[in-house]
């Protein structure tokens, strides 16, 4: 018997060798999938990534002779300057010729290139990552089971018959086999009794004949036979005994740049395909603001092109609309994630003050503020002064733990921000 295995995996290699190897190789790969994340774009986290690891610690073990007591045979491609039992001169100059600098770690060894898929790569980012503090129950692992309707069967309880579905099917087979009505029968009785009375030998005879007809045909072809029974299926659907969602809250004011826009979509598509590959049961709520706030679908949210004034407090204003319109805070765990420029209506600061430490912080598990710079390769940590609304938040965070804010001003800090607000027990100040 020949097995041939048909799955896809890179470069032929077995998928089992590669899962072993990912095991035993994980401090080395993931250390080089953080160094990868520094230089890749969020644009790419859907695809996969060549890392480079040392060699050493790698290799695999092999049978080979002891070269003490065994003997062993070298075989050496020819050349035309030597033949068997010359003497080769050592090379003048010393060793270690071959190259000017060493490797990284010390060693000798090359770095062994190695090329994660999409799946590993994500698996390899997200594996230390959680929604932060979900208290009420266990999101991915505590399940109950609901009942659900799956059709019919032809075997279940007398509670669960379904005597619609099964006279059906026996009208339908009665009809297929043509079994006679009741009707039929007492028509064709009345007339035997009638032939009778009336002394018609010959009509009694054909009436008697087609009256034992119809009467054979009905008990040979029941009313209901149980090829007709049907009883109503359920199957048992697993579904989340506690439900989360995040509410995305992003600035399209006039005071974002593009490259503000950009920054703030990066975070937000990061987090998107965090909670969907990480979670199967998370609402993701997309609101957009300038001086109006709405919430709007995913393309909308990511691709459509607005501008205007700045009013924060909207936001926050809907996002409280929505949850209390459809997440009861009983059953749903609230998280909500916000990216601004920092920018605000001067009046408006403290209404966000008064909303945010008021009433959105005491519905949400976590909150996340990130605040993005003007995309020109700076952080917003060496500015001299700070945003209206960084000032306004950094009131409310004190007396908030599971508050937390974050400056980004170059791409290549998203990542680094995104891994501190969303770290497994992580300090979140």
């Amino acid at each position: 018997m020949n097995v041939v295995d048909r799955r896809p995996n890179p470069k032929g290699k077995s998928l089992s060798n590669r899962q072993r190897f990912l095991s035993r190789a994980r401090v080395e790969v993931k250390s080089a999938v953080q160094e990868a994340l520094r230089k890749r774009k969020v644009a790419d986290v859907e695809h996969g990534e060549k890392v480079a690891i040392p060699t050493r610690g790698i290799s695999e073990p092999i049978f080979h002779h002891n070269r003490r007591t065994g003997k062993t045979d070298h075989i050496i491609p020819g050349n035309k300057e030597y033949v068997r039992g010359d003497e080769i001169p050592r090379p003048t100059g010393g060793e270690g010729q071959g190259g000017r600098e060493g490797s990284p770690d010390g060693s000798g060894d090359d770095a062994f290139e190695f090329t994660l898929s999409k799946e590993e790569f994500l698996d390899m980012f997200f594996e230390d990552l959680e929604l932060p503090d979900l208290v009420k129950k266990s999101l991915k692992d505590t399940t109950a089971v609901d009942l659900q309707r799956a059709g019919y069967t032809v075997t279940g309880t007398p509670s669960n018959l379904s005597v619609p579905r099964t006279l059906r099917n026996s009208m339908g087979r009665r009809i297929a086999l043509r079994r006679p009505k009741l009707s039929e029968i007492e028509t064709a009785q009345q007339a035997l009794e009638e032939a009778r009375v009336a002394g018609d030998e010959e009509a009694i005879e054909r009436l008697t004949r087609e009256f034992e007809r119809l009467e054979r045909r009905s008990k040979i072809i029941p009313y209901i036979d149980p090829i007709d029974v049907r009883y109503r299926r359920f199957d048992r659907v697993p579904r989340p005994n506690t439900e989360a969602v995040m509410f995305c809250l992003m600035d399209v004011s006039g005071s974002m740049t593009e490259a503000m826009k950009d920054l703030a979509k990066r975070f937000f598509m990061l987090l998107h395909v965090f909670l969907t590959r990480r979670y199967r049961h998370v609402d993701v709520v997309f609101i957009r603001h300038t001086s109006t706030a709405e919430e709007v679908d995913e393309e909308t949210f990511f691709y459509s092109r607005e501008t205007g004034g700045t009013v924060v407090s909207t936001a926050l204003e809907k996002m409280l609309e929505i949850a209390r319109a459809r997440y009861p805070i009983d059953r749903w765990n609230i998280y909500g994630a916000q990216a601004s420029d920092g920018d605000n209506y001067g009046a408006d600061s403290s209404r966000c003050v008064s909303l945010l430490g008021g009433d959105v912080l005491p519905l949400c598990q976590y909150f996340a503020y990130v605040e993005v710079g003007d995309g020109m390769g700076g952080s917003l940590t060496g500015l001299s002064r700070d945003s209206d609304l960084w000032r306004a938040y950094s009131e409310v965070a004190p007396a908030h733990p599971h508050f937390a804010m974050r400056r980004v001003g170059d791409p290549s800090q998203i990542f680094t921000v995104f891994h501190e607000l969303f770290a497994k027990g992580g300090v979140r100040a």
